[in-house]
């Protein structure tokens, strides 16, 4: 035995000399070559498994430029083999198998107006199942495969103003909020006429609305991710029978705003704001009801919280959800509705859950859950009570689907950012299915995390990750970059797709990496996740720079070679760090928050505010806190050379604090740099333009490699 131990670590550690000097790094345009698979789904006999793979392909229209197609795959789970079932460059969304498993259903977007296609699976091409001038979206089966569900979205402008949707003239319960109007002023018949009566002077001023020559905004979440809007968008949901000829019905009633819903024998059952006569924007609780012969049922309800995640089990007697508190810091609980005697009980796990799916009896509730770095899967027995961990936090699910004791699922992991496993129910029999990005990884350097913890001041056990850079060789020094995450509720770890091929691209080119989940992460508990509340700086910070320590003994970092980086969340912390230590040599902050107040009025996420300040910038004793924890209070202090992006559409957080920001270290004296990006939201670095995020990797690392030597 020792003998076979001994042989074991001899070849470990040859292989790993070899590799080390054979392997090529992995390079910027590596983002373009990694390719996501899409959540599965298993046909209804068990034999075979529908899935998407997206991938970046040069824009055949635009030279230089790269565009994302997401195209539909069927696997056949006994040969372990699988082939494309769409092509061409319209990508395909939310496929899903007809119940008697011959056909499948799915929305193609074909440019301007995405619609409803169905395949049947004995032959033949794609076919159209509508032709909505809106363009649909959500399409979904009826339980009994004999129709369609799917959706499309108006504004409540248009719906008043349209004489074929405005049929019978009902107007919202709830105020618009246009003051001194009443919704009938909106529905306006008279001709436009800038010189006339005041009914045919608004019928003018509504038609440049129309025109797009004025934007008036009476809402409160008027700002989108790129854009402003006076809309309201409504959802008219449609029933689509298969069978003849008929014309789609409206199944639901848009001024209602049904958020989420599921079908049922009895009728359907929805999730809907609990305040009906306010404006939307200003409801932030929800009910579920039972909507059936347009009447509504109260089925929960509870005041200070919403409902999400409806899922029915297969007897139709028990629906799972999650119901999460909309005032303070916390995890959603995961609850159960018993529909034949409306008790509702509770399911006793406190992380966020990604994805809810019954046992095919509705014995078991299967779930994945952010935890500890990873998102598992997990199992729930109604019978015994008992929750089991299925698969491993090393990695994290992306999707799943089971059918009696076999698994599949979308993966990322520390080798592979992307792939299609199979398993059992246990989850001790993993075999992976797909190799989109096994292949072209074949020889490529990965450097692997190494998991680490500490106990900080709160007694509470903070995790991290220690990556070190390619050929790394015994006795020399080596720069680092500290990777802080955003949220601040996010959660990293190894289980963490989007940023796979930034920490594996800054070990390539010789830098070694550590990241890590300081308090106020997910993934540790509602008391972990609220315990940065009136504390984004000093407390959070604290943690940072324990890891950063932490990693510095490791023996192989330069302590004078540090860079520090972060988005959103992410980029306030970096420049709260950089307000108070000159430790790190260099910095990098992306599409953070500089000034809290000024967030309240220009980021989209206002909410966050008065959520974890406990007020609004108005009120004195809030707006010292806003002050005391916004890093501008102490820009003057900050002395590290600074590269600052942020992308030119970001509602987001909005761009007024980082021009602040930047504007306030020039006329200091100090050394950084300001880029926009034009046209790019909040979401650059991880759906944005290809060329952007490739643009914003490589400044980064030309910036950094200013001050660091590699």
């Amino acid at each position: 035995m020792k003998r076979f131990i001994l042989l074991f670590f001899l070849f470990f550690a040859f292989d790993a000399i070899a590799q080390d000097k054979l392997q090529n790094p992995i390079e910027v345009t590596d983002l373009l070559k990694i390719r996501t698979i899409g959540k599965p789904q298993i046909s209804p006999d068990g034999q075979q498994v529908l899935f998407t793979i997206m991938e970046i392909k040069d824009d055949s229209e635009k030279k230089g430029e790269y565009v994302y197609i997401t195209h539909l795959y069927l696997g056949e789970i006994i040969s372990n083999t699988y082939r494309p079932l769409t092509f061409g460059k319209f990508s395909i969304s939310n496929p899903s198998w007809n119940p008697d498993g011959k056909s499948i259903l799915f929305t193609r977007d074909l440019g301007n107006k995405s619609q409803v296609f169905i395949l049947k699976l004995n032959g033949g091409e794609p076919m159209p199942l509508t032709s909505s001038a809106k363009g649909v979206m959500n399409a979904t089966w009826s339980k009994d495969g004999k129709s369609i569900y799917y959706q499309e979205k108006i504004s409540v402008a248009e719906f008043l103003q349209d004489s074929v949707s405005f049929v019978n003239k009902t107007f919202p319960s709830w105020t618009l909020e246009k003051p001194r109007l009443n919704p009938s002023d909106l529905f306006n018949q008279s001709k436009p006429n800038p010189n006339g009566n005041i009914s045919e002077i608004r019928a003018y001023l509504n038609q440049n609305e129309k025109d797009k020559k004025a934007k008036v905004i009476n809402r409160m979440n008027f700002q989108e991710e790129t854009a402003t809007t006076a809309d309201l968008p409504l959802n008219f949901i449609y029933k689509l029978s298969l069978e003849g000829f008929e014309k789609p019905k409206l199944i639901n009633k848009p001024l209602d705003r049904w958020i989420e819903w599921e079908e049922i024998p009895t009728g359907i059952i929805t999730i809907i704001p609990a305040d009906s006569l306010d404006h939307p924007d200003r409801v932030l609780d929800s009910k579920i009801v039972q909507y059936q012969n347009g009447m509504y049922k109260n089925l929960v309800s509870r005041k200070g919280y919403g409902y999400s995640n409806l899922s029915l089990n297969p007897n139709g007697d028990l629906i799972a959800f999650v119901e999460t508190n909309t005032t303070i810091v916390e995890n959603g609980s995961l609850k159960l509705l018993n529909l034949k005697n409306n008790i509702i009980s509770t399911v006793p796990f406190d992380r966020t859950i990604t994805q809810l799916k019954w046992s095919e009896d509705g014995s078991i509730l299967y779930f994945s859950a952010q935890d500890r770095g990873g998102v598992p899967i997990f199992s729930y027995q109604l019978e015994s009570k008992r929750i089991v961990q299925i698969t491993s936090e090393i990695s994290g699910v992306l999707g799943f689907d089971l059918k009696n004791d076999f698994l599949v699922y979308s993966k990322t992991g520390i080798q592979n950012p992307s792939e299609l496993y199979t398993n059992n129910i246990t989850g001790n029999k993993e075999m992976i299915f797909t190799e989109e990005n096994t292949k072209w990884l074949n020889g490529k350097f990965v450097s692997i995390p190494l998991k680490k913890s500490f106990k900080n001041n709160l007694g509470q056990m903070v995790d991290y990750w220690i990556m070190q850079p390619r050929n790394l060789k015994k006795g020399n020094k080596y720069p680092m970059v500290v990777e802080i995450h955003g949220g601040p509720a996010a959660m990293w770890g190894t289980g963490e797709a989007s940023m796979w091929h930034e920490f594996q691209y800054y070990a390539s080119k010789g830098m070694g990496v550590v990241y890590c989940n300081p308090r106020g992460s997910g993934g540790y508990g509602s008391r972990f996740l609220a315990s940065n509340v009136k504390d984004w700086g000093e407390g959070p910070m604290s943690d940072v720079m324990k890891v950063t320590d932490s990693a510095i003994q490791e023996g192989w970092v330069d302590s004078s070679q540090v860079a520090v980086t972060g988005g959103s969340y992410a980029g306030y912390l970096v420049t709260w760090i950089l307000g108070h230590t000159n430790r790190f040599k260099v910095a990098c902050s992306q599409r953070g928050v500089y000034e809290l107040s000024t967030f309240f009025g220009e980021g989209n996420a206002w909410r966050l505010v008065p959520k974890y300040f406990g007020g609004y910038p108005w009120e004195k004793s809030t707006r010292l806190i806003l002050d005391r924890e916004s890093p501008l209070s102490y820009v003057q202090n900050i002395r590290t050379p600074l590269i600052i992006f942020h992308g030119e559409s970001d509602l987001r957080t909005g761009v007024i604090g980082s021009e602040m920001l930047y504007k306030s270290l020039k006329i200091l004296g100090i050394e950084v740099e300001y880029v926009r990006h034009p046209e790019a939201s909040h979401e650059i670095t991880r759906n944005g333009n290809n060329r952007q995020r490739i643009d914003q990797m490589l400044r980064t690392f030309e910036f950094f490699s200013r001050y660091l030597f590699f």
